[in-house]
């Protein structure tokens, strides 16, 4: 294990909310991997338990007990992630929605999370806001990251209720009220990453798994990346979390076709987009956590009742892709 960076995080909170498991090692977990070996708590929520998902491992696509249990396969999946990654990890409860296919689309099927009343899903997510109390959350943005009805729905439950858990007056069955100071979407699969990654592997000699990504880099929305986490001595806890998810993951695949040598000295950070934060967001944050005085100074902060998110410190949220916003 790398040693932590300094300063300490000790006594601070992070909450990162995800569609399935498997997720969270494909998006912060280096972030994750990092903040926990300096001191912070983080919790992983999955609102899903990716029921639905199919085997992608070819070679465990035949594996009787995986077809006979995919659900409890996938929670033992999760817990040997969080493990790697040293967090925390809750199951909102929902079902899996699928990745629906074909022309027409087929419909969702009945009681799956991205069918659920929004009432329903966002008190059960300030829940857990409420009983873990972080001081910062990390979702996907308004595009849910890619199309996927169960990513979409986690930024929509993510929102209301990031604005729902300071309210007394919302779910007041739901805990005492607490309000996280700052909310950030995952990006770190922007269009400048990907680029970066294909230009690199072509002239290390490698053969790029980017080429179709890197043709249709223009039709990608571009994004605002306000943060940039230096997190390259956890890519490696980042890969064995990941791995744990054998089902979805194949060790040969494209994802671990970049020496970690060569994304190290490429892209060494994750990236996030904040989205709103009750303190300001400085040009060129490198920490989620930046602006909070201390931990003690951030738990009175959030425990105010009268944080106004429509004058917050700072509002990044928009409702629609938006090509004139700043290249990533």
């Amino acid at each position: 294990m790398p040693r932590p960076l300094t300063p300490s995080h000790e006594g601070y909170r992070l909450l990162a909310v995800h569609a399935h498991p498997d997720d969270e090692s494909s998006k912060g977990a280096a972030t994750t991997a990092r903040y926990v070996a300096d001191g912070a708590r983080v919790c992983v929520v999955s609102c899903t338990g990716g029921e639905r998902g199919d085997v992608l491992n070819e070679r465990l696509k035949n594996d009787i007990h995986i077809l006979r249990d995919i659900a409890q396969v996938r929670r033992d999946e999760m817990a040997a992630a969080a493990a790697a990654l040293g967090c925390e990890h809750v199951w909102l409860g929902f079902m899996d929605s699928g990745l629906p296919e074909g022309d027409p689309l087929p419909p969702l099927p009945d009681g799956c999370f991205a069918l659920e009343p929004i009432e329903v899903t966002t008190e059960a997510l300030v829940r857990v806001i409420r009983e873990f109390r972080p001081h910062v959350m990390t979702t996907y943005d308004e595009l849910g990251g890619y199309p996927h009805p169960d990513h979409i729905m986690t930024h929509t439950v993510s929102m209301s209720a990031f604005l729902a858990a300071g309210d007394p007056t919302a779910y007041p069955h739901a805990g005492e009220p607490w309000q996280p100071l700052k909310l950030y979407y995952n990006q770190n699969h922007s269009g400048g990453r990907i680029q970066a990654f294909h230009e690199a592997m072509v002239a290390a000699g490698i053969e790029s798994p980017y080429a179709e990504w890197v043709a249709a880099i223009d039709k990608r929305p571009k994004r605002t990346i306000t943060t940039r986490v230096p997190c390259a001595d956890y890519f490696e806890v980042r890969d064995r979390a990941l791995l744990a998810h054998a089902t979805q993951v194949d060790p040969d695949g494209w994802w671990f076709r970049m020496p970690r040598e060569l994304e190290r000295d490429v892209w060494p950070t994750e990236d996030f987009e904040a989205a709103l934060s009750f303190v300001p967001i400085a040009r060129g944050e490198d920490d989620l956590f930046a602006g909070l005085e201390s931990p003690a100074a951030a738990d009175a902060m959030a425990r105010r009742t009268d944080l106004d998110p429509e004058t917050a410190a700072y509002d990044g949220r928009v409702t629609h892709p938006a090509p004139s916003r700043e290249a990533s």
